[in-house]
């Protein structure tokens, strides 16, 4: 009996190792198929300040901080005429150069800030906002986290025009 159980240990011995054998190969090249993620380098993030009015759209990109001006555009610099200024196509001209600006200065990502006029005035961007971020977001760039700053007032200061209003 002692050599029919040698054979039999045998033969699982051989039945074991040739399992492993595959495994091993399959996992090798599972692992060559696999695309090479490359780091271009550390992540440089910085704040776009979008302050859009029905008269005008101010782009001005900052860093972490906001302390530091990296760019800066606005609708009237590319349009001619002043009622095109708070246009979106004003606007997407204005988020393109500081796309192209800020790609030359290595950044990855942004954090953007919406602001509209607030305070006694309206609380709602004007017609750029809109524009200016899709324009931003197909620069190719990361969009971390979008905010409305507007400032809203807690008691109101007293709104232009006299007693009984703007007289028509």
């Amino acid at each position: 009996m002692s050599e029919i159980e040698a054979k039999v240990e045998e033969v699982s011995v051989e039945k074991t190792e040739a399992p492993v054998e595959e495994v091993k190969s399959e996992a090798k090249v599972e692992t060559k198929s696999q695309p090479e993620v490359k780091k271009e380098g550390p992540e440089k993030w910085g704040i776009v300040h979008i302050y859009s009015s029905y008269n005008n759209t101010i782009i001005h990109l900052t860093d972490l901080t906001g302390g530091e001006t990296v760019a800066i555009s606005s609708g009237g610099i590319h349009v001619n005429a002043d009622r095109y200024e708070s246009s979106p196509f004003a606007a997407m001209k204005a988020a393109n150069a500081v796309v192209e600006s800020a790609r030359n200065k290595g950044f990855n990502g942004f954090h953007i800030r919406v602001r509209a006029v607030g305070g006694v005035g309206s609380r709602v961007p004007g017609p750029g906002a809109q524009a200016a971020i899709r324009a931003l977001a197909r620069g190719g760039f990361k969009i971390g986290r979008i905010d409305d700053v507007t400032p809203i007032p807690h008691d109101t200061t007293r709104k232009k025009g006299g007693k009984r209003g703007r007289r028509v």
